[in-house]
């Protein structure tokens, strides 16, 4: 069964449906269900990093987050759900995030002199093989919605990158848990090619 964290922030729904027109099994998963029955946990979210974490907090779900991820099984990050799994983010004068991957969560405009927010159709660069990533190619199109990135100095955990400016990192992964700053549900084949790719992972790079 995939379950689809709510943090009251966003793009559940359309992650919900991305998934179920897959022919996967969806469940909206909180602190009060069943987890044992979830093989795979995708953490969606759009909006600020301390909100998000507020919210974490207040629905009782960094636990079982933390043990879902302890037990091996897969998780994939979204957006902002991908920056929250960082040590820390500085959106809103900084808070503490859930610390699953090394790295920190800055704004674009300190590298880059472009508009912000970074809206619209991007490549990926890949910097590593992924299973997740399994017959998507080099350079395929994704679509980004952002104002903050991961920033992280060990290049390990960095999977693939994009260009909006400057090289910034756009696919994160370690051991059994992988993010992405772009929106897989809203983007078309590639999106839903990533998003099956994921429900058939088995958590093993």
């Amino acid at each position: 069964m995939i379950g689809i964290i709510d943090l009251k922030m966003g793009n559940l729904r359309s992650v919900f449906n991305a998934i179920y027109q897959l022919g996967f099994d969806p469940i909206v998963a909180s602190s009060n269900i069943n987890w044992q029955s979830i093989t795979h946990l995708i953490l969606p979210g759009v909006g600020h990093f301390q909100t998000a974490m507020e919210n974490c907090r207040q629905l009782d779900l960094i636990n079982p987050i933390k043990e879902f991820i302890a037990k091996q099984r897969p998780l994939l990050g979204i957006c902002l759900g991908m920056q929250i799994l960082a040590e820390y983010g500085e959106e809103g004068g900084g808070s503490q995030g859930l610390n699953c991957l090394s790295g920190k969560v800055i704004h674009l405009n300190k590298k880059i002199n472009l508009p912000i927010p970074h809206v619209g159709w991007n490549e990926i660069h890949f910097k590593k093989s992924h299973p997740v990533f399994q017959n998507i190619k080099e350079r395929a199109d994704f679509y980004f919605v952002h104002s903050y990135y991961y920033d992280d100095s060990q290049a390990e955990t960095i999977i693939g990158e994009t260009n909006y400016g400057k090289y910034f990192p756009s696919i994160v992964g370690k051991n059994n848990i992988v993010g992405v700053q772009f929106h897989p549900e809203k983007s078309q084949k590639n999106g839903l090619m990533l998003l099956e790719n994921f429900c058939q992972w088995d958590g093993q790079c």
